[in-house]
């Protein structure tokens, strides 16, 4: 597949410093091993060199979804894609699925959530913040995934438009504020999934799920850690990106 204007591409620099970029017409991207013509990359495919004015050598790599989750514009904390993963693993977030996400902050995760729904799913974006939804909404626009994502800016207290919801995935600081609308818009059986980054938000999230009909409730931390391999010194990174949140999950039981 050969890129061309309008394609997003991931530049890796001979250093290993990496830079998410849309391929444009007369634009010359400033780099600290010199400018690049971002108009040699047409007609190339990924995995493919070109060169920037002081002649070093950069390659064209594809975009991933990890990519697109830790390069967007952020204002707040990002939802890491270690804590993605996990969260839809575990609500088992598929196409075709409707998913209200309370508190989307810089859209990263909003991102990861309608990939796994599309083509057909529905994600609906709620934040307070009208400076937080404006910036979501273009990180997702630029991902390519408005079309999947609808944003509405609201308390959480106010409740949520939607109702008969397969998953509801709370990122706020007071998650328990939000878990009785979340009870009202999901369907029996389906799944709640909240982050919080202290054991006691996590204890009142919990108790709070257990108040509102939750059942099978659990809370977990993923810990990422990479490896630096070299042939006879291979060991872990002195640096990790350690505790970004306690992730509490739950499922609908159906009150009779």
């Amino acid at each position: 597949m050969k890129i061309k204007l309008g394609d997003f591409v991931l530049l890796l620099s001979p250093d290993e410093k990496t830079f998410l970029l849309r391929i444009r017409e007369k634009r010359v991207f400033g780099t600290h091993l010199g400018g690049i013509n971002l108009e040699d990359a047409v007609g190339k495919k990924y995995g493919e060199v070109i060169y920037s004015s002081s002649g070093k050598p950069f390659i064209l790599l594809e975009p991933t979804l990890e990519d697109r989750v830790m390069k967007v514009r952020r204002f707040t904390q990002i939802i890491y894609p270690k804590d993605a993963a996990i969260i839809i693993f575990k609500t088992g977030l598929r196409d075709g699925m409707r998913v209200i996400e309370c508190g989307a902050g810089s859209g990263a995760l909003t991102i990861a959530l309608a990939n796994a729904v599309a083509p057909t799913g529905r994600v609906y974006a709620y934040d307070r913040d009208e400076k937080f939804l404006k910036n979501a909404k273009k990180n997702v626009e630029e991902a390519g995934l408005s079309e999947l994502v609808e944003f509405k800016l609201r308390e959480v207290s106010e409740g949520f438009d939607e109702e008969d919801v397969d998953v509801v995935i709370l990122d706020l600081p007071s998650p328990w504020e939000g878990i009785p609308a979340a009870s009202r818009a999901i369907r029996g059986g389906g799944r709640i999934a909240s982050i919080s980054p202290t054991y006691n938000q996590v204890e009142r999230t919990v108790e709070s799920l257990e108040e509102n009909g939750f059942v099978l409730i659990e809370t977990v931390e993923v810990l990422l850690r990479h490896i630096r391999v070299s042939t006879g010194k291979t060991r872990p990174f002195d640096r990790m990106i350690g505790h970004t949140g306690f992730l509490t999950f739950g499922r609908k039981k159906v009150t009779i």
